[in-house]
């Protein structure tokens, strides 16, 4: 739910943020389970604990470093964020969506959103790269309940394009280059913190979705709101349940994980310089 008080929050962040580094971010990178290392590669580099920065909470989940990391990313000024908080922690979903936008209000055009993913579709296996299409909201709530303030973005925003079509283009143009093989789907965001069950992967799967996650959505619709091009990308660090021989586990998940971290550096490394060139938004509040 949006609070009144919470504009004058992000702009606190902004400001503390602002105060530890002089760069300017264009884009903004949030990195999902055991894909923290992506952010190894910013020169010039800034970190800020989450404890550091007003209004952010600490994280409790393993492979979610609770770090901001500003800096210099192949030339290009990027915030990266080492983790996030999940509804499943308890949170209400003002804060699981604060640090997007607190990154948003320092004036990022384009956020990769990233996350790893229990595959659905039967085509997809363990490794592979999923960019994001589309998503389906099925965590029973939505970032944008409560009052809207309009310092933030409008009453209905529209989701027709949630996931940039040029932001996903390139993408899929890079990856082609560097032969990095690459899937596009569906991410469905459910609440957790149960994997889903074999039958709950039927029907998910009967609705449209190739991946499944506990995170992402809420961070799309308050970029979006802002009106930051989103793009998102999905490690697919194990098969869903069902689809798998073996049991799911946090542990599976963060080794595979940390294999994908190449991957996806690969990937941004060249799609970064890229996102800049003629930006249609720009973030801040």
């Amino acid at each position: 739910m949006i609070h009144p008080g919470v504009y004058q929050k992000i702009r606190e962040a902004v400001e503390a943020i602002q105060e530890r580094t002089p760069i300017k971010p264009e884009v903004g990178v949030i990195l999902g389970s055991g894909l923290g290392s992506v952010a190894e590669q910013v020169t010039e580099g800034v970190t800020i604990a989450y404890n550091e920065i007003p209004h952010f909470h600490g994280t409790s989940i393993e492979g979610h470093a609770g770090r901001m990391v500003v800096g210099k990313f192949k030339g290009v000024p990027t915030v990266f964020l080492q983790g996030r908080f999940h509804l499943y922690e308890g949170y209400p979903m003002e804060d699981v969506a604060f640090p997007t936008r607190a990154v948003c209000g320092l004036g990022i055009h384009t956020i990769v959103l990233t996350n790893a993913a229990g595959g659905v579709n039967p085509n997809f296996k363990s490794g592979d790269l999923m960019l994001i299409q589309d998503h389906l909201n099925l965590m029973g709530d939505n970032p944008l309940k409560g009052p809207n303030l309009a310092q933030l973005g409008p009453r209905f925003p529209d989701l027709t394009e949630a996931y940039h079509r040029d932001c996903l283009k390139i993408l899929e143009d890079c990856a082609q280059e560097i032969g990095i093989p690459v899937n596009k789907g569906i991410y469905a965001g459910l609440l957790g913190p149960t994997y889903e069950t074999p039958a709950e992967i039927r029907m998910y799967r009967t609705l449209g979705a190739d991946a499944v996650g506990m995170s992402t959505v809420p961070e799309s619709i308050v970029a979006n709101h802002l009106g930051v091009r989103v793009c998102g990308i999905s490690y697919i660090s194990n098969l869903a349940a069902g689809l798998s021989p073996d049991k799911l586990t946090h542990e599976e998940v963060m080794r595979n994980s940390s294999i994908g971290a190449g991957k996806l550096s690969s990937l941004l490394q060249l799609a970064i310089p890229r996102l800049t060139l003629n930006p249609k938004t720009k973030g801040g509040v």
